[in-house]
Formats: structure tokens, sequence, C-alpha cells
């Protein structure tokens, strides 16, 4: 049985209140939706409920919400909410909605996807993209694997903190899209890196470099975006090292699993891991350019530097 059309009205849950999943929850706040909230710790949730949210004691408090959203830092988190002890799976009712917004791997979206569908609970793979601001805002990039008609029921209740949906096809197909936007983005900005770091070497003036070049086809988001951080030493997270380095190791993940080879995307996880093995796990994962500048002969910055 499918889903009929939802709205911020329905009966709806959200499992994981970080940087993220805290943002989107308001959001659906905002657009009147009164969701059910839970998180491990308690006082995360606090906040949202002051808002009009309602506490979640547990998960089997989410029994008979029509659709629950899932914010969760990686694939052993969700495996936990969804099948572990008193899970989703063993108390969402037949034709409800599980629709989660974490970043994992492809074959175990699809995999759960199997596993919930045996239940009759619909699972939607939708991992997004636009960090803290666009979570808060309500901007950001949704790209979505699972059955489109069900898709289109959670439409109108996704688009409370979506700008762009985009059905990116079977299970398992929204969280591919995401980890091409992550080699993407990585690559970007590997050569941003490489290029501010030449400026710093030959003596000219990076910011003149960024001028220039963004006036020209090496224009880019990284260059546009991340660039004046470089320059600056900024390295305030954003989006953390360590969680950078966990999405590219599922899209390599991913392309062993197909055969598929990404140097660029390698060689970035490589880094990232040194970086974060360097105590900069919690810094946002452009401190990437740090490390290539300290390749060039630059010293180090302070581990705890960044707040």
């Amino acid at each position: 049985m499918k889903p009929a059309l939802l709205s911020p009205g329905s009966r709806i849950g959200f499992v994981g209140l970080g940087v993220m999943g805290g943002g989107m929850a308001r959001c659906l706040l905002r657009h009147g939706a009164r969701p059910r909230v839970f998180a491990r710790r308690p006082q995360q949730a606090q906040a949202l409920v002051e808002a009009g949210a309602t506490a979640a004691a547990s998960l089997a408090d989410l029994r008979d919400c029509e659709l629950v959203f899932l914010s969760l830092p990686d694939g052993a988190a969700v495996e936990a909410v969804l099948f572990g002890p008193d899970g989703l799976a063993s108390v969402l009712q037949p034709g409800s909605v599980v629709v989660d917004t974490s970043t994992i791997a492809a074959g175990a979206a699809r995999q759960a996807s199997v596993r919930l569908q045996q239940r009759g609970v619909w699972l939607l793979d939708a991992p997004v993209s636009g960090g803290q601001q666009g979570a808060e805002s309500g901007t950001l990039g949704c790209m979505v694997g699972g059955d489109a008609q069900v898709l289109e029921a959670c439409r109108p209740v996704l688009a409370a903190f979506c700008k762009t949906i985009t059905h990116a096809g079977a299970s398992g197909a929204g969280q591919t899209v995401k980890a091409c936007n992550q080699v993407a983005v990585a690559g970007a900005l590997l050569g941003v890196a490489d290029a501010l770091a030449l400026a710093r070497r030959e003596g000219v003036d990076p910011t003149l470099v960024r001028d220039v070049l963004l006036g020209g086809t090496a224009r880019s988001f990284s260059l546009e975006k991340h660039a004046p951080r470089i320059i600056d030493g900024a390295f305030e997270p954003g989006f953390r090292a360590r969680l950078m380095r966990k999405d590219l190791r599922l899209a390599l993940e991913t392309a062993h699993a197909s055969g598929a080879v990404l140097p660029t995307a390698s060689l970035a996880e490589r880094l990232l891991d040194e970086l974060c093995e360097s105590g900069r796990a919690d810094w946002d994962w452009i401190a990437l350019a740090q490390l290539v500048q300290e390749r060039g002969g630059e010293p180090p910055r302070a581990a705890s530097e960044p707040a």
C-alpha cells in the first residue's frame, strides 16, 4: 500500500537532531508541522520541544507516524535505528514512509529498502546537500532514490527544507548521486588549493589570483565560496573533515563495487585522512587546502585553532 499525499499536518517523526537534522526539524516547525522528535541525547530535543515539537522517549513513540525522517551520522546508526531492538522496522505501520536524509552507502540503502518493504514500509534514500546553512534556511538540495509515487506523496513535506528535490531513480540512486556530488566538490577544492598554494610560493597575492580566475573558465563554487576562507585561514566548521572523509570513503566503496576508478577522490580521501589524523578532524574539510600549503613548506596551524 502506497501512502496518500502527505502534508506538514501529517503525523511526522524525526530521528537525529544534530547540525543538519536540527535545522531541518526547525524548518518543519516553521511550515506548521508538529513533529515528534527523537535524539539519543534528550537535551538536543529541548529547544525544538519549546518551539512546538513533541519529544519521543523512544523510537516506539513514533509507531503511528505516517512519515519519519532520519538524519544520522553513518550507516551503522541508520541500521540501528531501523533494525535494532525496538527499531522503526518493528513499530511502524504498513504504508508508512521512512525518508533517510543521511549519507550512507548505496548498497546499504538498497538492502534497507528491501527489508522494510517486506514489512510494508517504504524507504526513500534522500541525502541532502547545502550544509548547515541550507538546513537552517530550508534551501537544501535533495537527491532521492526509491519509488516515484512515494516521493510525490512526500514532496510537500520535503519542500519545507529542500529548495530542489530530484528523483534520481530506484533505491540507492539518491546515495549514488550524493557520492558523485562529494567526488566532484573534492576534486574542485583540490584544484583551488593547488592554485592558491602556487600563487603563495610565487609571491603573487592569492586574493588577486582568485579575482582573476573568477572571471574565466576556472570559476567554480569552491573558488567563489571556499577560497576566501582558505586565504584567511578560517577553518571553523562548517562541514567537518571527518564527515567528508566518511563520504569519500563511501564513494570509493561504491566505485570499487562497480569497478569504477576514481583517482582524484582517492587522493582527496588520503589527504583528508592525514588531516584528520593530525588532530584536525573537527576542522572544516576545506582545511585540506592548509595541508596542501604545508606540503609546500608553510608551517602548520595549531590543531586547536578553529573554534
